[in-house]
């Protein structure tokens, strides 16, 4: 009898640890960008403003920015900001590694999960081939202007600004 309740004691303990953890990866976990998430992403924030961010693990110049970023958000909370990882699925594990460095795991993030990237890409914008850091401001109207390279911090309110 005590060792069937020491069992369920610890039974009861690991589901409840099991539901916290699994609670808190919830909010931190990469959304997989297959064929129509664009489209997706465009409709579930619809009539707001939003910051596309579209990265890579290979790209140097994406990760150095990654602090810029969190601190941009912390500075603009009313513009939702999305980051997309261009990188494959197979690579999440790492991905949400730098984000959770960075403090951007919280966010709505995404990571391609679809074996034609140039698909992706096309869908994103037919005018993108694929240079990065990628930067789309959409206004509540979802106008978009998108910029490749790294933005100044003044380059950065400017475009928010001007959403």
């Amino acid at each position: 009898m005590k060792k069937t309740h020491y069992f369920l004691n610890g039974l009861l303990v690991f589901l409840a640890l099991l539901m916290a953890v699994t609670a808190k990866a919830d909010n931190k976990t990469l959304r997989s960008f297959v064929d129509g998430s664009y489209q997706q992403i465009l409709v579930a924030h619809e009539g707001r403003p939003l910051v596309l961010v579209i990265w890579s693990l290979t790209c140097s110049s994406c990760l150095k920015e990654m602090s810029s970023l969190n601190e941009w958000r912390k500075k603009t909370p009313d513009v939702e900001m999305i980051l997309l990882s261009t990188d494959d699925i197979s690579e999440q594990a790492e991905v949400l590694n730098i984000l959770q460095k960075h403090e951007l795991d919280g966010l709505e993030n995404w990571i391609f999960a679809d074996d034609n990237a140039q698909k992706l890409r096309f869908q994103i914008d037919p005018r993108w081939y694929g240079e990065m850091p990628r930067i789309y401001f959409f206004n509540a109207k979802h106008e978009r202007t998108g910029i490749s390279g790294v933005l100044s911090e003044q380059e950065y309110r400017d475009r928010i600004s001007s959403l």
